[in-house]
């Protein structure tokens, strides 16, 4: 039976308290919540963090604080900076990296958000992959179109990223890729074409958040991810309660295809990062 890496991202950079109070903000509410998502069984958490006005920032001693009290409260949870753009200014997207978290989100190309381009010119992501290497920090490459993959492949070709990166597929996000079964078949089908060696998760957005990862776990996903950056809701009904909440349902979405959610120590030895 393989483990399940479940992966929780727990505040993102756009849900705010207005729209579910749960969003923790401040550096001592993400630690909460993420040591509540590690004892229902989240051994990766995904980082952004916030302006005390709730908007995205880049400042390295608020990802300082994040880190080191996941580290305390949560031991062997891999911690996982974004270096995302919305939001942020392109040129302090890496800042945080010199802190040498576990891993760092790194998006290989640029797509339409529904209000924005969401924009990762080359030079930018040849320098994120750089300082990424330079760090032995674990790039995560967040796939939102398919030409990404390649971009990914180019990565590979030239050394800035192993033949064995963790590859995130994103679906749901309007203007992007759509949450379409038959669409992750065929970005299934390039992976393995172009990086066979990789292990890969997909994330949907919003109301698609338990069918993508009910069609991840179906195709032998190496993680699931969930949390309230992508999805604040348990159903039409009500609110998510806490990440940890979320988790919960993740790892019972798990249980049910007849697998296990992996350990800390588990989640390490598969995606490659050392203790």
């Amino acid at each position: 039976m393989n483990p399940v890496v479940v992966a929780v991202a727990i505040t993102g950079s756009v849900p705010r308290k207005k729209d579910n109070p749960a969003v923790p903000i401040l550096p001592s509410e993400q630690i909460e919540s993420t040591h509540e998502a590690f004892e229902a069984g989240a051994t990766l958490a995904h980082i952004h963090v916030r302006n005390d006005d709730e908007t995205p920032s880049s400042d390295p001693e608020r990802f300082a604080l994040v880190q080191q009290g996941i580290r305390k409260h949560c031991p062997d949870m891999i911690v996982q900076f974004s270096t995302g753009g919305r939001g942020r200014d392109p040129s302090a997207r890496g800042s945080s990296l010199y802190l040498k978290p576990d891993m760092a989100s790194l998006s290989t190309g640029s797509v339409n958000f529904p209000t924005i381009v969401y924009e990762n010119s080359t030079a930018l992501v040849e320098m994120l992959a750089t300082s990424m290497k330079a760090g032995g920090i674990r790039p995560e490459i967040e796939i939102f179109d398919l030409s990404h993959l390649h971009g990914a492949r180019r990565l590979i070709e030239a050394g800035l990223i192993d033949a064995q990166p963790h590859v995130q597929f994103v679906m749901g996000v309007k203007n992007a890729m759509p949450a379409d079964e038959h669409v992750l078949d065929i970005l299934l089908a390039e992976l393995r074409r172009l990086i066979p060696k990789a292990t890969w998760t997909a994330a949907g957005i919003g109301r698609h958040q338990a069918e993508v990862m009910g069609w991840a776990l179906a195709r032998g996903a190496d993680a699931v991810r969930t949390g309230l950056e992508d999805n604040i809701r348990v159903d039409k009904t009500r609110l998510a309660a806490s990440n940890a909440e979320l988790v919960s349902i993740a790892a019972e979405a798990v249980t049910r295809r007849g697998r296990r959610v992996a350990t800390a120590a588990e989640a390490r030895a598969l995606l490659g990062i050392a203790r």
